[in-house]
């Protein structure tokens, strides 16, 4: 079936792309999703690269349970009040009813934090640099595949540390360090990086910072968050050691995460109206060579060609598309679909030449290639389509970033086309909820480094405290 156009219809465009390349299907539970193989996949190498960076960075994995019991929660009231109606709930369990409720959890900061205060008894214990992947549940109103899932998968760090400004710059590195560098270099997503507004923060935290990319129909995606939490879980949990002044004090902790929402970032940020375009550090498959023969003989030879070159590109993801049964052009189609990066095509003609069709999916180019020299061009085309679909997506983010004049300038452009509006902000929330109310846009990000920008407040014309990113957001 062909896909909607993006121009035309943006989300019936990305559904069918989720769809008919077998990224993910709705399960039976309102919300919930089967995460297919192909996309599954794509999630594995976004996870490979999140994870070694986060490694790098000297952090271990370990895991924390599932349920969590309800008391827990009771203890961080603003982070209960951010999560309360999110949170899915087991009252019943062995055919009875429990005596005490367990939370199913939406984020793990109470177990975590009940728990470190068993580790932590001196500055010696710490910093605990720790970091888990698994999966969360938040009853979500309006599910839609990877982008918001009442289920989803993610990692999720939670560090404690002796000071504050050890803390900060924990959530700072990891969103420079990991976040941001394994989303451009590997996803080729172009990221803004700030801190959020107070009315934006992750519930419970002292400052949120955040990347936020731009999609395809200019909306932003907030593509991951790392959060400066002080000492407001460590006190709820009395997670305490002794200094090294001999004075006792609490931890202060830092949180972090990245979800399955980047599959859906990345389909945004570079499929076209023919489907998937996948950067090559990232997809499954990098190259699919499509045999083309008629007869048993021409099968073998070419069969045979393909084996060679097959050998000839080492450690290069390849798949070979020999199903019988379907013309060559369906399967261009497919892999077209898919996103794979590179196609090569390989028929008698090719052989006769001592050839191969080689085929860009990022911008369609077609041309022969020497079956010599076979291997040494798909190197240099990998590169070359990683390069380019990162040039591509910050272009267009820059194409559609505006910093407008005036109100009526600021509400216009984020109607149509869309895209980051740069202005002063009195930083009153009034403004916010003026700019929400008018045109559904909310602040993406203030600079990581506050400075009064100089000027007045775009909205309310009182002198601005910062310079606000504004954006319609996913």
């Amino acid at each position: 079936m062909a896909l909607p156009t993006q121009a035309a219809d943006f989300p019936g465009w990305y559904q069918e792309v989720v769809k008919q390349a077998g990224l993910a299907e709705p399960s039976l539970a309102r919300g919930t999703m089967v995460i297919k193989p192909y996309g599954f996949a794509i999630w594995e190498r976004i996870q490979g690269a999140f994870d070694d960076r986060i490694k790098a960075t000297g952090h271990e994995n370990l895991y924390f349970p599932l349920l969590i019991p309800s008391k827990l929660l009771d203890r961080e009231a603003e982070h209960v009040e951010g999560f309360a109606p999110e949170v899915a709930v087991v009252t019943h369990a062995g055919g009875e009813q429990l005596e005490e409720p367990l939370i199913i959890r939406p984020t793990s900061e109470t177990i975590v934090w009940a728990t470190y205060a068993k580790w932590v008894q001196s500055y010696r214990d710490l910093p605990l640099l720790y970091n888990q992947w698994c999966n969360v549940v938040r009853w979500e109103k309006r599910p839609r595949l990877f982008l918001r899932t009442t289920e989803f998968l993610w990692q999720e760090g939670h560090t404690a540390h002796e000071t504050a400004d050890e803390a900060i710059a924990e959530a700072r590195r990891i969103l420079l360090e990991v976040y941001r560098d394994a989303a451009e270099s590997v996803l080729a997503m172009p990221v803004r990086v700030g801190r959020k507004s107070e009315s934006q923060r992750f519930p419970g935290a002292i400052d949120t910072y955040a990347m936020e990319a731009l999609m395809r129909d200019r909306k932003a995606l907030q593509a991951g968050t790392s959060h400066y939490l002080g000492q407001n879980f460590s006190k709820a949990y009395g997670v305490k050691f002794l200094g090294r002044d001999g004075v006792e004090a609490f931890a202060e902790a830092t949180s972090w995460g990245v979800s399955t929402r980047l599959v859906g970032g990345v389909i945004m940020t570079h499929g076209d109206d023919r489907g998937l375009r996948l950067p090559p550090l990232l997809a499954p498959i990098q190259v699919v060579i499509v045999p083309i023969y008629k007869s048993d003989h021409e099968r073998t030879m070419v069969l045979d060609a393909t084996t060679r070159i097959v050998g000839s590109l080492g450690r290069v993801r390849v798949k070979v598309d020999d199903r019988e049964g379907f013309r060559p052009g369906y399967k261009y189609n497919e892999w077209e679909l898919k996103g794979v990066p590179i196609r090569l095509e390989l028929g008698p003609k090719d052989l006769a030449a001592g050839q191969v069709t080689v085929a860009r999916r990022d911008n369609g180019d077609k041309a022969p290639v020497a079956e010599a020299g076979v291997a040494a061009r798909v190197t240099e085309l990998l590169d070359e389509i990683q390069r380019s679909l990162h040039e591509q997506a910050a272009a267009f983010r820059d194409a559609h970033t505006f910093t407008p004049k005036d109100y009526e300038e600021f509400t216009a452009v984020l109607k149509d086309p869309g895209g980051f509006a740069e202005t002063g902000w009195c930083g009153d929330r009034a403004c916010e909820d003026r700019v929400k109310a008018d045109t559904k846009a909310t602040i993406r990000y203030l600079p990581l480094d506050p400075a009064p920008p100089g000027g007045e407040c775009l909205v309310c014309g009182k002198p601005a405290a910062e310079t606000a990113a504004w954006a319609v957001a996913y």
